[in-house]
């Protein structure tokens, strides 16, 4: 699913009207729809409900005058707060303003502060507000009475439904421009805005409903987006049935390096997540005197001891060894529990520099390459780097605060420079390609902030990697399950308490289901955060 800046949603809007021949007040029109439409599936008492409307005097306020007269004729009881003089509201909006005036809406105009006092009470006896303030255009800080109106919403705690966007909100990075409203549900119109999907946005979403307003899907594939959202049904392609004849060979072999004395865990799950996405063998390079643990703790994985440091870390004399390891292996994951001892950083820089098998490199293997981004660029093999915000600001010798800032443009210039496929962790993450392409992740909870979850991501994707899927395909598809899996977890435990390695039991259930139908999981929907409307 395709991702709009504020700048191509502004020419798809264009393009419609100039190109297409859809006037701006039928746009206006199916967004006031499905807004409606979306409220009544999500607040299924609204004919009980008294609900207050916040416009502005731009196209934001006209959609939400258009609301008003939807809502009235489906007998919901609402006022309209206009933030303006009504002779100030131009264009399209006008339009529906004066029709929702000979309707007899009730319009009620705060100009300044003093107006807006006066009439807070009367707000306050609203069941449900709705935000119509401020669209994707707003350019810099709220400011004066708009701010004062957003934070005396939120002061409320009422539950709020934004169209399009929540005031306040940069629809392009997601970040707080002054103050924002916290919606309950948010409505977004035509394509979903990059700003919902990533943090902090994403906190002050809502509820997202994508809804159709009759963008001509010509005029969006014109603009050749390259923000995408990963849906379920990108993968049934890539998930066939096994052939009846079928061996262990054909579903690839992993050679994973990973672990070190008090890291064991580490190794073992992403063996396992490794076996429980298909992998046909797995193979674990383990410094020697953990061989006997990880042969008790691991087993369909084989496990290889290799020689070790004085602190019992990966040698850089095993690299010799390591050598003769890639052969017959299709992919290497690298990194997890390997400490960052300096001789065993240098191990982890010389085997992939060495190598041309596809890789995953999590963790300990992205500390190594910390002031030696350079390196990256050399290697031979098809990477896919896994880092969190804390590592990304590592290898980049930024801030996390910069990292967060804006997630996605630092993800995608980091893949461009180094021609490799970024997993940007988090709440939502982002995949990167080298080509410049951004997938946003939807599936994931706040109850996989906890030890072992990166583990087992790095299994996933490394698996994915030796059954021959290309980098892109196999990041894409890690992520998506690997927060899906997360969310099963949830919905059928709760958030609190969740181990990595609930996920990797639930992952042949969700991949029979990516599989067969990508919709349902019995009755577990994968659009856990995002749906469409019409």
């Amino acid at each position: 699913m395709k991702l709009a800046t504020t700048e191509i949603m502004r020419k798809l809007d264009q393009k419609a009207i100039e190109e297409f021949g859809i006037p701006g007040l039928v746009l206006m029109e199916n967004a006031a729809r499905s807004t409606v439409s979306a409220m009544f599936r999500h607040f299924p008492d609204l004919l009980t409900k008294r609900v207050g409307i916040f416009a502005g005097r731009g196209n934001n306020g006209g959609d939400a005058f258009a609301v008003a007269r939807y809502l009235i004729n489906r007998g919901v009881f609402c006022q309209v707060y206009l933030l303006t003089a009504q002779e100030e509201v131009q264009g399209d909006a006008a339009t529906n303003l004066k029709i929702l005036t000979r309707m007899g809406g009730e319009i009620f105009s705060i100009r300044n502060a003093e107006e807006l006092e006066a009439r807070q009470a009367q707000v306050a006896k609203n069941d449900l507000l709705i935000d119509g303030i401020l669209g994707t255009g707003l350019k810099g800080p709220v400011k004066g009475l708009y701010r004062k109106v957003i934070e005396f919403i939120n002061s409320l705690h009422l539950p709020v439904v934004a169209i399009d966007i929540p005031s306040g909100l940069d629809a392009d990075n997601g970040q707080i421009l002054g103050t924002s409203i916290r919606a309950s549900l948010t409505v977004t119109l035509g394509l979903a805005k990059r700003g919902l999907l990533v943090q902090p946005g994403l906190q002050f979403t809502g509820k997202l409903v994508i809804a159709d307003i009759s963008i001509p899907s010509a005029a969006v594939e014109a603009e050749r987006i390259k923000d995408n959202l990963i849906e379920g049904s990108e993968f049934s392609h890539l998930l066939l049935p096994k052939r009846p004849n079928a061996h262990k060979g054909d579903f690839g072999h992993l050679l994973i390096l990973a672990g070190s004395p008090g890291k064991t865990g580490a190794a073992a799950m992403v063996c396992q997540a490794a076996v429980r996405v298909g992998t046909g063998l797995v193979t674990l390079g383990i410094p020697e005197s953990l061989n006997p643990i990880m042969e008790v703790k691991i087993t369909e994985a084989m496990t290889e001891p290799l020689p070790e440091t004085k602190g019992k870390t990966l040698a850089f004399r095993a690299h010799k060894r390591i050598s003769d390891l890639f052969f017959h292996k299709n992919a290497l994951a690298l990194g997890p529990g390997l400490s960052v001892y300096p001789e065993t950083a240098r191990l982890i820089r010389r085997v992939a520099l060495e190598t041309d098998l596809p890789m995953v490199i999590d963790a300990d293997g992205l500390t190594a390459f910390a002031g030696k981004m350079d390196l990256l660029s050399k290697t031979r093999g098809r990477v896919v780097l896994t880092p969190h915000p804390g590592e990304m600001a590592r290898l980049l010798g930024s801030s996390v605060q910069d990292i967060q800032q804006d997630r996605i443009q630092v993800a995608r210039n980091f893949a461009e420079t180094y021609g490799l496929i970024l997993i940007l962790k988090g709440a939502n993450s982002i995949i990167a390609s080298p080509e410049g392409d951004i997938f946003i992740n939807p599936t994931g909870n706040p109850g996989m902030a906890t030890g072992g979850m990166g583990d087992v991501l790095t299994g996933m994707v490394g698996g994915f990697l030796a059954q021959g899927f290309v980098p892109l395909e196999a990041a894409k598809l890690g992520v998506f399950l690997h927060g899906l899996a997360g969310d099963l977890v949830a919905h059928k435990k709760g958030e609190r308490g969740m181990a990595a390695t609930d996920l990797i039991e639930e992952t042949p259930r969700l991949l029979r289901a990516l599989a067969k139908r990508s919709g349902q999981i019995d009755d577990f929907s994968f659009s856990l955060k995002t749906e469409m409307v019409g």
